[in-house]
Formats: C-alpha cells, structure tokens, sequence
C-alpha cells in the first residue's frame, strides 16, 4: 500500500485562481482542480494523453471544437467526461467554486473492463 499525502502532491497555483494538486505517477497522472467562480481554462488539447474529468462539487461548463463547430454542455457533481483528444476547455460560469479530478491516462487499446470487474480476492479470515 502505498499512501500519497496531499503535503506531497505538486501544487499549483494558475494566475486566473485555479488550484491543482498533481500526483505524477509512472502510468497515469490525477490531479485535483478547485475552479473559482467565474474562471474559463485556456483552450488545448492533447496529442497522446487521455484525459477523464469527474465532477466532485459544483457544476462547469465543459466546451469542445467538434469539425470546426464549438460545442458545451454543463456537466455536475458524478459526471464524468471522457475528453478523448478534442480540443476544449472549461468554464466555471456559477458562482461557488468547483472542484474536480482529472485522470491522465496513456492508452494501450487492450479492453481491460474484464479484469477490472473481475479483479477481487477475498481476503482470508486470520
């Protein structure tokens, strides 16, 4: 087992308010995102990276090029957003912080969902 404190996350603070706590490890990233009220993130993309959002509290508007089109919707608290390599960027148009967490990923293309649901072993009574 192997415990991360916050103390020793990488912590940034974005001019526009943002606060993000990374953990970098060797196969993925996460990071922790407190968005103020009223903060628009810079467009981008990724080339290889995936990245997954889940909203923990609040709400944000998520915005994305799709064929030269711009497209948003607002997403809340338990959703989860699969970005895949558009381009976009985030919005927090309410007036409460949000916050959120992203999982950086490199993908591989093999279909683990198996192993994911089937990967538990019970412990033994000692």
């Amino acid at each position: 087992m192997e415990i991360i404190n916050r103390l020793n996350a990488i912590h940034r603070k974005k001019p526009d308010g943002t606060q993000v706590d990374y953990y970098l490890q060797p196969e993925y990233e996460l990071h922790y995102n407190e968005i103020p009220a009223g903060t628009t993130q810079e467009w981008h993309s990724h080339n290889v990276v995936e990245e997954l959002i889940f909203i923990i509290d609040g709400s944000l508007e998520i915005r994305w090029l799709e064929k030269e089109t711009e497209k948003k919707e607002t997403v809340q608290k338990g959703d989860l957003i699969r970005v895949e390599n558009s381009i976009h960027t985030f919005a927090n148009t309410n007036d409460k912080t949000a916050i959120f967490v992203v999982i950086k990923l490199v993908l591989t293309g093999n279909n683990n969902s198996q192993i994911f649901k089937d990967d538990k072993i019970p412990a033994k009574s000692i």
